[in-house]
């Protein structure tokens, strides 16, 4: 990521809340692969854990945590992941793999186009190694999946949507669903954990009261970051 010292942002709580905030992720990944593309993309909706207690060095900064998420078995890309699993194991009898090469996730949040021309907008990029979860039968992958279909749904349904009950509607929960359903579901994706090794937060950002003219949700979310920044 090109980043101006102006627009760069270091603090990394910061950029846990707005990854937390946006949570659909751009993964990207470079697996060798004779059948599938080298370089591949994908929109994932992730969950970012952040351990409870802080480094041992009171000086350094906070662990950037980990992400965790889940593909449809018929992308290509997890099909590209698969097969790397299934090379590893091979050679070993494990059911989870880490891949050597590291994986960027890219978060976006609200972007408009301003004059000269140039284009407003904020973004947070995670590099780190993304460890795979495919193999139905393995009790490791169940117990993943599980635990991230429901920390995702209970995400989205309270902190995105505002589902906490009293006043508005109560959140969904993945229990409401027939097990039987969920079960089928689950066979039917792969989870992808990856431990964060470094995070980069970009917000260039200007001109408060154009961007709330234009009367939209996006020109009022960036009039809002502008507001909270600064620059």
């Amino acid at each position: 990521m090109y980043l101006r010292a102006v627009h760069a942002e270091t603090h990394i709580p910061l950029l846990q809340q707005f990854i937390r905030d946006n949570p659909l992720g751009i993964l990207t990944t470079a697996t060798k692969s004779l059948k599938y593309p080298l370089l591949q993309s994908s929109h994932i909706p992730f969950v970012l854990d952040i351990p409870d207690s802080p480094t041992d060095n009171a000086d350094s900064d906070p662990a950037p945590g980990t992400l965790r998420g889940h593909i449809a078995k018929q992308n290509p890309q997890a099909k590209a992941l698969m097969e790397a699993l299934a090379q590893h194991q091979s050679q070993t009898q494990s059911t989870t793999l880490e891949l050597p090469d590291e994986v960027l996730i890219l978060f976006n949040g609200p972007h408009h186009h301003y004059v000269v021309p140039t284009w407003n907008y904020s973004a947070v990029q995670a590099y780190g190694k993304i460890r795979v979860y495919c193999d139905s039968k393995a009790e490791e992958t169940g117990a993943f999946l599980s635990r991230q279909v429901n920390d995702l749904s209970r995400h989205a349904e309270t902190a995105i949507m505002g589902y906490t009950g009293g006043e508005r509607p109560g959140p969904w929960e993945v229990s409401n669903a027939p097990e039987p359903y969920v079960e089928l579901l689950k066979k039917n994706i792969i989870g992808v954990e990856v431990r964060i090794e470094r995070l980069q937060g970009k917000f260039k950002m200007r001109v408060v009261e154009g961007f709330e003219k234009l009367g939209t949700e996006v020109g009022m979310g960036i009039a809002k970051t502008v507001k909270e920044r600064g620059n």
